[in-house]
């Protein structure tokens, strides 16, 4: 079964699943539907898909907020580090306050391409060539004097053939036991290749929000790391701009540092992916692999440059967080838009975003009667704008914690009104024509007792999106 068929097959069993201080709740894929206007044609021709703007805001029903929040940061495409930001800093500090760690030492959490010897060790040795970059000197020894050796340490946390969840199962967590025998203050964690032979991204954003809060609580700082390209299966290379936004979305939400590895791959020779097109490869020099050379040829090869974006990720954080430095970024501006029907977030694929439905400028929808769905959806809603060039394939997921619980829909227009596409309680794949789509991130009320009002479960929820076929063009958009 291929990665795409596994995807497809698993994606209709709900999952609920128990996160640090809550439950999150996801859903399966619900196939497109009858495209029924959800609403009165007249009241739904004053809606999004409606020329008279002033008639489309008549109908929103204002909540009297100013637009729809963003929940944590904007991490914006086009950089390798994230920013840090004023918030981010804090946010770190906060996460420090948490444990007393050894402020020399990070622990490295991730699979085959973590455990691999030419991943960091070299920095424990002579051969070292920052060609030019000596800023990041003092952050290099500032780690090698750390005991143990966090460049030489073998992690209980890294293992061969993992996926995130190995490391936060069990009685005895691997993760928990690093950081009790490591005591680091950072953990640099990429997980995410080995999760996409498992076909539930749901379940990958589930545990790699569990990771994250584990760290967070025994105050190590998590810095989050995109995935390389899948080179060797044309269908798992599908998925993993999904799971790469899930990354995005949870370092965005979390205000963590994240390094964005998979973008930096894309620029290299064969992706500096070494023969088996799956892990990453690294340079020779005389027989000899030397995997912290970073001259002009050193850097066209996977684990040099993985090499360097690590050691500069941790040098912005050492400086933020050890040495009292001021933010180092200002802060990306949010994704345009209010988050209504008259005025939708405009999501570029891939796409992430946290907000909070309990601050919506919207509340205008109660029920989709187009997706066959007779849940209360009488919260305020998150309206979001997807436009596609071309037919594609789209999952969407939203990810929600604790009592929160929110659907999403997707919509489109027929005949100048507004119809349900498909809705889920968690996560869809639909398979959408090119032109407009409107995803709607709505609040489910539930029914209370006899003459009992139902409760509104609003708050905050992580929406993720994008392409999970083969475009027609593959060159990436710019953003």
């Amino acid at each position: 079964m291929s990665i795409r068929e596994l995807r497809r097959a698993l994606a209709g069993a709900a999952l609920v699943l128990p996160v640090i201080g809550g439950f999150l709740q996801l859903g399966g894929y619900v196939g497109l539907a009858h495209a029924t206007p959800l609403l009165s044609k007249d009241a739904a021709k004053q809606g999004p898909f409606a020329a008279n703007r002033t008639a489309a805001r008549a109908l929103t029903r204002d909540t009297g907020a100013d637009r729809a929040p963003t929940v944590g940061e904007t991490y914006p495409h086009g950089r390798t580090q994230s920013p840090l930001t004023t918030a981010v800093a804090a946010r770190l500090r906060a996460i420090a306050a948490r444990g007393e760690r050894n402020p020399h030492v990070f622990s490295k959490v991730g699979a085959s391409a973590t455990v691999n010897r030419n991943y960091l060790r070299c920095f424990a040795g002579d051969d070292v060539d920052l060609a030019g970059r000596g800023h990041l000197r003092a952050t290099l020894e500032h780690f090698r004097a750390g005991q143990p050796n966090p460049f030489l340490r073998r992690s209980e946390a890294a293992t061969v053939g993992w996926h995130a969840g190995r490391a936060v199962w069990g009685r005895h967590p691997p993760l928990n036991l690093e950081v009790r025998h490591a005591d680091p203050r950072f953990a640099v964690v990429m997980y995410g290749t080995n999760d996409i032979e498992l076909g539930r991204p749901e379940q990958y954003a589930e545990l790699m929000l569990r990771l994250t809060h584990m760290l967070e609580r025994r105050g190590v700082v998590p810095i989050l790391s995109t995935i390389m390209p899948r080179d060797d299966d044309p269908d798992a290379d599908e998925v993993v701009s999904l799971y790469n936004a899930i990354v995005r979305g949870i370092a965005q939400l979390r205000r963590l540092p994240m390094i964005d590895y998979h973008r930096e791959l894309a620029r290299l020779p064969d992706h500096g992916l070494a023969s088996d097109r799956l892990h990453p490869n690294v340079h020779f020099v005389d027989g000899d692999p030397r995997g912290c050379d970073f001259s002009e040829l050193g850097l066209t090869h996977g684990y040099n440059l993985r090499n360097l974006i690590t050691l500069e990720a941790l040098d912005r954080a050492r400086r933020v967080l050890l040495e009292g430095e001021g933010p180092l970024d200002a802060p990306a501006a949010a994704p345009s838009g209010r988050g209504t029907f008259a005025d939708p977030i405009q999501a570029q694929l891939p796409f992430a975003h946290a907000s909070d439905t309990r601050r919506a400028a919207q509340d205008a929808v109660d029920e989709y009667r187009g997706c066959d769905a007779d849940q209360d959806e009488s919260g305020p809603e998150v309206v979001y704008r997807v436009h596609l060039d071309e037919p594609a394939e789209i999952t969407a997921m939203v990810v929600t914690e604790g009592a929160v619980d929110v659907d999403l829909h997707v919509m489109h227009a027929v005949d100048g009104a507004p119809a349900c596409e498909a809705r889920a309680d968690g996560m869809l794949t639909v398979d959408l024509d090119a032109g407009d789509h409107w995803f709607v991130v709505d609040t489910f009320v539930s029914q209370g007792g006899v003459d009992q009002d139902g409760t509104e479960h609003a708050g905050e929820f992580l929406f993720v999106a994008a392409r999970t076929d083969r475009p027609s063009d593959p060159t990436p958009p710019a953003q």
